[in-house]
């Protein structure tokens, strides 16, 4: 699809216009989309949050606010941090739906024999006011739906006594264990900015079948098929038209203006770690692919 730009120099504005839902396709009843302009950025442009998981590499690059800041108008390097660890970004305009066809581009620092997926999810700015309070919905990837797949899923993690000490969790299933310390990595594994004594996190769980621990000294997390973020060797290139909603439905969005990753799953490495998603670039693929 060619882009239009649009010269002005006006002030653009949302285009905001009411919508009808179709058969049993949910649909925001209000959408307001923002025109790509000579001035827009095929990368995020904006940092709106950035909650990661505890972490070997929290709390010093790339785990720290400058290292969320990094991926902003750019390449960079950030961790999520252990399972439901986040970072919430913006799009200085509407990243359109292309029927059939991959809008977003994520990369990350996966290899052909270690992945360490996050869940995508997407939002439309329906009520126009620029800020992601509306609607989260889910990129649904290839590993939704199958064994060990779970929506809604919480673990709290609790901010241990001394610094040295490992970080322990629990979550909504009666599961409990820690995030343990090595000898490399000295500092906090608790995000220091974050007050209190323990936080929570939400989201979903993915399966964890794809990691082999048969050998210690030799690790494995092979990536799913498709629709993670970190999880193939070039970087994943995502599907609007995957988006569901809380109840599993299909979601019909005409485009998003928000993007929210979260470290996918919950697992112990071993010598190597918590498994914690990274992310390099963030981008509207189309517009990343003319600009490039």
């Amino acid at each position: 699809m060619k882009i239009n730009y649009i010269k002005t120099a006006l002030i653009i504005l949302p285009l905001c216009f009411s919508a009808c839902s179709k058969d049993n396709d949910k649909e925001p009843a209000t959408v307001c989309l923002r025109p790509v302009t000579e001035s827009s950025s095929a990368y995020v442009s904006k940092l709106y949050e950035y909650k990661p998981g505890p972490g070997q590499f929290i709390n010093k690059k790339p785990g720290d606010m400058e290292s969320a800041q990094s991926i902003i108008g750019k390449a960079g390097s950030v961790t999520l941090g252990a399972w439901g660890g986040f970072i919430v970004l913006g799009f200085d305009h509407t990243v359109m739906d292309r029927q059939d066809k991959e809008e977003i581009l994520i990369k990350g620092n996966a290899n052909s024999l270690f992945a360490e997926p996050g869940v995508v999810l997407v939002m439309q700015d329906v009520n126009g006011n620029g800020l992601p309070d509306d609607v989260w919905y889910e990129l649904a990837g290839s590993a939704a739906g199958k064994d060990g797949y779970i929506r809604n899923y919480s673990v709290t993690y609790t901010k241990p006594a001394t610094p040295g000490e490992d970080v322990s969790w629990k979550d909504n299933q009666g599961k409990e264990g820690v995030i343990k310390k090595n000898s490399e990595h000295k500092q906090s594994y608790f995000p220091e900015w974050i007050s209190g004594n323990s936080y929570t996190l939400t989201g979903t769980l993915l399966p964890s079948s794809n990691i082999d621990a048969s050998k210690p000294s030799f690790i494995t997390s092979k990536p799913f098929d498709w629709g993670y973020a970190d999880n193939l060797v070039a970087g994943d290139k995502l599907d609007i038209a995957h988006a569901i909603d809380a109840k599993g439905n299909k979601a019909v969005l005409k485009g998003i203006d928000f993007i929210k990753i979260q470290t996918g799953l919950l697992h112990d490495m071993g010598w190597l770690g918590e498994q914690s998603t990274e992310l390099t670039l963030v981008a509207d693929l189309e517009l990343f692919e003319k600009q490039k």
